[in-house]
């Protein structure tokens, strides 16, 4: 299945009532053009579609998009005045979550006629995912689960934490990743407690827990993954600790079903979670991955307007924080199937002692 985006794109500007949208979040500048770079836009009409880039890019930009392209020198708000005027625009669409506030006050005045009425957030049409981007995300999945792989023999008492996120970094690199997909998360011993504890230079001790939440990056697409593994033998506390998040973990993937809201695949995790004493686990179940690592659509107790469709891709991460003892997260990247959850990851769950 292949998606029309324009299509999509333009269906959407009919029921808003806008004859064109100006675009310039780079991740959807990529969904519509292909063009895979920054400090440009798209101007898109009901039966145009032009990319506005600078010289840096045009060479690129050629090989990647077959939009009409059009060179700014003098400045991109005022080229994407001129293409809007050339075409007789009136009712105009814009980017309400990245257009910023000078940018949108500068553009209009070069703008006499038309008029930047129509304020919309295209993330939505990202959501559900075409044959091409699932194989682009299942590419950086394979990554980031090799570069597991790689880490639990790396890992070791005396290790520092930055040391554990240099070595992934680099592994995914050399697997194809073009960059991490976020700041990797390496937090170790009572830090586990930390749902974002970046890595710092705190020594591995025998006996901790050490959580790592990293990602790959594929062509603009991105992989999500978060593994907790014990340096030595593992307490009881722990062993309980890590068995709950596991069952939470794989009633999350359970409850995943294609016309079901956010709020009701996140449930029962977060009931079992609070079942075991320790409470609600800090955060949602889960969100959207794809062009970036945190998209729509979202697991939460907030998200009960939030329904999954077949083809959208959610991470599935419940974690248990204890301050002063540390944690456990365990995360999964998973394609909503039309019978429920499909993990792309493969990375195994079982309690690891390294």
């Amino acid at each position: 299945m292949q998606i029309d985006r324009l299509g999509k794109l333009r269906k959407f500007l009919t029921n808003k009532n806008a004859e064109a949208v100006i675009i310039n979040k780079n991740e959807n500048v990529h969904y519509f053009s292909g063009f895979y770079g920054d400090d440009s836009a798209l101007v898109i009409t009901m039966d145009k579609e032009y990319l506005l880039t600078d010289s840096r890019y045009m060479e690129q930009a050629s090989q990647q998009s077959d939009f009409t392209l059009i060179e700014q020198k003098k400045g991109l708000l005022s080229k994407i005045a001129e293409v809007v005027c050339n075409n007789n625009i009136v009712k105009l669409a814009f980017e309400e979550n990245a257009l910023l506030y000078a940018s949108y006050a500068a553009l209009q005045k070069m703008l006499p006629q038309a008029v930047l009425s129509v304020p919309l957030n295209l993330d939505c049409l990202r959501a559900k995912k075409d044959e091409t981007e699932l194989d682009l995300v299942k590419k950086a999945v394979a990554i980031s689960d090799a570069a597991f792989s790689h880490i639990i023999k790396f890992i070791k008492p005396g290790i520092s934490e930055i040391a554990v996120a240099a070595e992934l970094e680099n592994r995914m690199r050399q697997l194809g990743s073009e960059r991490p997909a976020f700041t990797t998360i390496v937090a170790s011993g009572k830090r586990g407690s930390l749902p974002h504890g970046i890595a710092t230079e705190k020594l591995i001790v025998d006996g901790e827990f050490v959580t790592m939440d990293f990602g790959a990056v594929y062509k603009g697409y991105h992989s999500d993954i978060t593994r907790t593994v014990c340096v030595g033998k593992a307490s009881k506390r722990q062993r309980d600790l890590y068995e709950t998040v596991v069952k939470a973990h794989l009633m999350g993937i359970d409850s995943v079903r294609p016309d079901t809201d956010g709020k009701t695949i996140d449930a029962p995790s977060r009931q079992f979670i609070k079942s075991m004493g320790y409470g609600d686990y800090g955060h949602g179940l889960g969100h959207g991955v794809g062009l970036e690592i945190h998209e729509l659509p979202r697991l939460s107790p907030m998200a009960d307007n939030v329904i999954l469709r077949t083809n959208m891709l959610v991470t599935i991460e419940p974690g248990i924080y204890v301050p002063g003892f540390g944690g456990v997260r365990i995360e999964d990247t998973v394609l909503v199937g039309q019978s429920g959850a499909i993990p792309l990851t493969k990375s195994r769950k079982d309690l690891l002692e390294l």
